[in-house]
């Protein structure tokens, strides 16, 4: 079943925010990355629909991004905590739809909560429950609930994906799921794409409707 074409806006492209613009992209949506560095902006821009180097106090160039228009908006300034809360509330203001913000630690959260964040994440935090539920069950470990029936879960490679790569597998296609994260001992989270090979042991973030996670769930 095919998935509709989303719209997504991401301010601050460091290590979490170019992850998530870049795997949105791969699945077929249309993403805008913003951020104040230059550096950065070229980094991305060939993975996504748009690019815009924009200093976090330009309100008016923030106003012609049509915020609005976006079926949601990730603010994910991670080493400015100040602009991280301005472009949180400026976002707001603006009209987000649905609004996710990226957080440092719990005061940051409570602040981004207070001025209308829908979610607040924990990045490295959740890295860390990840690991934790891989090491005390070798089941599927639920995440986070979102919105739209929408799940992200931590999940064994199923025994029949080893040794092939996600292009062989087609799972986004054949299965109505992402796979956002490969975790593996020793090593740091791999980003994937169309050519990483599943191993064995590998642990898999995935994005999918509850009941298509379930499925893959059944093949672990």
């Amino acid at each position: 079943m095919a998935r509709d074409i989303k719209q997504y806006l991401i301010f601050g492209v460091g290590r979490f925010g170019s992850a998530l613009a870049r795997k949105l992209s791969e699945d077929g949506h249309e993403v805008l990355a913003v951020d104040a560095s230059d550096d950065r902006v070229r980094a991305i821009a060939p993975f996504v629909m748009q690019a815009i180097q924009m200093e976090a106090s330009d309100e008016e160039g923030m106003g012609s991004l049509g915020i609005r228009n976006f079926d949601a908006v990730v603010v994910s300034i991670g080493d400015n905590m100040r602009n991280s809360i301005l472009v949180t509330l400026m976002c707001k203001d603006m009209g987000a739809r649905y609004l996710v913000a990226k957080a440092t630690d719990e005061s940051h959260a409570r602040v981004l909560e207070k001025i209308g964040a829908d979610r607040v994440v924990f990045p490295e935090r959740d890295a860390g429950i990840r690991l934790a539920r891989t090491i005390s069950s070798p089941n599927a470990r639920e995440l986070m609930s979102l919105s739209g029936g929408f799940t992200l879960e931590d999940i064994q490679a199923p025994h029949a994906w080893v040794g092939h790569t996600l292009k062989q597998l087609d799972i986004r296609r054949k299965y109505n799921v992402s796979v956002i994260l490969i975790s593996r001992k020793g090593e740091d989270p791999i980003s994937p794409n169309a050519d990483t090979m599943i191993n064995r042991d590998d642990e898999l973030l995935v994005l999918g409707q509850r009941e298509d996670v379930d499925i893959i769930e059944k093949l672990a």
